[in-house]
């Protein structure tokens, strides 16, 4: 009785979308918590809790949808109720309704697939690289059949509806412009109240990850996400006053030997000196960014798989660094971590941020030494704004153009990889054997004319849809990650053996490590084994093979491969030489878009925004973090790590135009 009162039969059918949207929602929901049930925490107060604050964010989520419709009821004359012009607008505006919801949740369970999580900042990312997305779900998924699927339910749905006869109840409604105002207020009530009360963070109410992520509503994360891709440091974490995160910093960099230009200033601009005297030496130097490439998956950190055979072996012949974090979950933020080599920010990496170009890289440092930059892409490096990152900051650019141009602003020179140097290509871009093939054809010219190169390659076969050439390993193309990481290995291997028979090989350095792990999900705040990637430096002059147990970070790689070969130079990396950094000095920086965390030893620092920090023990055999009193020396060194990154990318710190008018 008291449920009619509040919806009037004009609202009949808008409570029964209300009503399919909370089904559909919670079966979703259960589909992911079986998914994540090994998981997730599934006492029976947490599990309630997951579900209750799940409904609250549907009825929340669908509340938005159901304003305008509702306004409409209110306003639209009582006397023209069941018009023609009444029915067009309630079935269109239903079935568009239907049509919207079910695709997300069909998007919802493929985005789960691969990350675990609810719609987030990814997801909104891929909106704008429509080609890439949209080719690698048709190469992934039946798309006719979820298609025609999606539209047999609508129409069923609709179906059932007016079996129920809530379209003719609706339509035959004689409700008072009164008895309608109640729901419309009640419904722009609960928009109001999420507007401006809730966030997207309110469901985050458990220690597990998972729960946090099963309490979520997709279509609420996803908007969630679009509003907060981006979030200010000062504004959402813990900081200190600015000068003495400098200062932390500073005193680090100092018993390293490093030199300050300018002591005085809120920067980390130094010389960097080598801890010898030996000559420099200037080899060519090719690095191997690999796509999502878990250490788990190598022999060599004790998988059984054996398919990374090229890996393993080089393993056994290079600088092999066994303690080695991704300090993200994305290859842009890799790509952040290993040309800036700078701590990862919270939001959307610095790669695809405005006010990118100009910046102080790697890259300046080789061409410091008198190298050429050259970045390697086998899709179109338009893609997640890697074109105009590189483009931008001084490397020349060669991949597989789609029509995309760079800005007009930026002036390098960009290469096509054509198409009679593809032999495979999918989504993504071509198989890794053909961007192997354009580097070395590329390495050959830039040998001719006797100039040492530093060429940056990204990889792409090991993502989904998981496809390659057939008849090159023993597991069928598209069969799976395993078969993409073996093939994967297979082009490194087929790549050094071409490298072997050029003349500049014997002055060739080969850099190669992984972009992030296949996965980070994990019910944590942060899954810390899910950052381990291989990583390793390969036929160095004069170098013994070693395997480095030192814990270090991707910001470290670069710093290490230029201290052995006895570089000097200024520098306004944050990373450091692995081989000379201490134990008690020793740190790793991961993190998501929205957690930053500093591990060293066995000990983790999470700062988390609404300015939340956690302090935990981390067990390396079972991958468990405990809880433990937070260690004010500890935070003080989080914090500055984050603040000064922050802080440097925010006010000119980072660019090249800066430091030279500075110093």
């Amino acid at each position: 009785m008291i449920l009619k009162k509040i919806f009037p039969t004009r609202f009949l059918l808008l409570w029964y979308f209300v009503f399919l949207f909370v089904l559909f929602s919670t079966i979703v929901r259960i589909i992911f918590l079986i998914w994540s049930f090994s998981e997730a925490d599934t006492s029976f107060f947490i599990l309630g809790n997951t579900f209750l604050i799940g409904f609250l964010f549907d009825i929340g989520s669908v509340s938005f949808f159901a304003v305008p419709y509702a306004l409409y009821l209110v306003l639209f004359p009582s006397k023209w109720h069941g018009s023609l012009v009444d029915k067009c607008i309630t079935y269109v505006a239903y079935t568009l309704g239907l049509l919207i919801f079910l695709f997300s949740f069909f998007a919802e369970i493929t985005f789960w697939e691969e990350f675990r999580r609810r719609f987030n900042f990814i997801a909104v990312d891929y909106l704008i690289y429509t080609y890439e997305v949209v080719q690698n779900i048709n190469e992934s998924y039946p798309i006719p059949f979820l298609l025609s699927g999606m539209l047999i339910l609508a129409a069923l749905l609709i179906y059932f509806t007016r079996k129920k006869q809530v379209f003719s109840k609706t339509f035959a409604s004689t409700s008072s412009f009164k008895e309608k105002l109640i729901p419309a207020s009640i419904i722009v009530a609960i928009v109001a109240v999420f507007s401006g009360l809730v966030t997207n963070n309110a469901a985050e109410f458990s220690e597990n990850r998972y729960n946090n992520e099963l309490a979520k509503t997709g279509i609420y994360s996803f908007f969630a996400a679009f509003r907060n891709n981006e979030l200010s440091y000062p504004e959402f974490y813990n900081t200190i006053e600015t000068k003495h995160a400098f200062s932390e910093l500073k005193k680090k960099y100092q018993k390293q030997g490093d030199q300050f230009i300018k002591e005085e200033t809120t920067s980390i601009y130094r010389r960097v000196n080598a801890f010898d005297t030996l000559p420099e030496q200037r080899p060519n130097v090719i690095f191997i960014f690999i796509e999502s490439l878990s250490a788990s998956y190598l022999n060599s950190f004790g998988s059984n798989l054996s398919i990374t055979p090229t890996l393993d072996s080089l393993a056994n012949e290079s600088l092999f660094f066994t303690n080695l974090f991704a300090t993200g979950t994305r290859t842009v933020r890799g790509m952040e971590a290993v040309t800036l080599s700078i701590p990862p920010t919270p939001g959307r990496s610095i790669v695809k941020r405005k006010n990118n170009q100009g910046l102080f890289t790697i890259g300046d440092v080789f061409k410091e030494k008198g190298y050429t930059r050259n970045f390697f892409y086998g899709g179109d490096g338009y893609f997640d704004n890697m074109n105009t990152y590189f483009g931008g900051n001084g490397f020349n650019i060669i991949d597989r153009g789609r029509g995309f141009l760079l800005d007009k602003n930026i002036t390098t020179t960009r290469t096509n990889i054509e198409d009679d140097e593809v032999t495979f290509e999918n989504a993504w871009g071509v198989a890794d054997i053909d961007i192997y093939n354009k580097v070395i054809k590329e390495a050959d010219k830039a040998s001719e004319l006797d100039m040492p190169f530093f060429n940056f390659v990204m990889t792409t076969s090991n993502h989904r849809p998981y496809t390659y050439p057939e008849g090159k390993i023993d597991i069928p193309s598209g069969s799976g990650r395993e078969g993409a990481i073996k093939y994967t290995d297979y082009a490194i291997g087929e790549f050094l053996k071409i490298a072997k028979t050029k003349p500049w090989y014997k002055n060739t350095v080969f850099v190669i490590m992984s972009d992030h792990c296949a996965s980070s999900a994990g019910r944590q705040e942060l899954d810390v084994a899910n950052y381990l990637i291989p990583g390793m430096i390969f036929n160095l002059p004069e170098s013994v093979s070693a395997k480095i147990s030192t814990l270090a970070s991707q910001i470290d790689v670069f710093p290490t491969l230029f201290a052995q070969l006895h570089w000097k130079y200024n520098s306004n990396l944050f990373g450091s030489d692995i081989l000379t950094t201490s134990h008690s000095e020793a740190r790793a920086f991961i993190g998501n878009y929205r957690k930053l965390g500093l591990l060293k030893g066995n000990k983790l620092m999470v700062l988390g925004d609404m300015k939340k920090s956690n302090f935990y023990s981390w067990d390396r055999e079972s991958n468990e973090l405990k809880s433990v009193p937070i260690d004010t020396t500890f935070f003080t060194e989080t914090i500055s790590y984050y603040q000064v990154s922050d802080y440097l990318y925010n006010n000119e710190g980072l660019k090249l135009k800066s430091l030279k008018n500075d110093y």
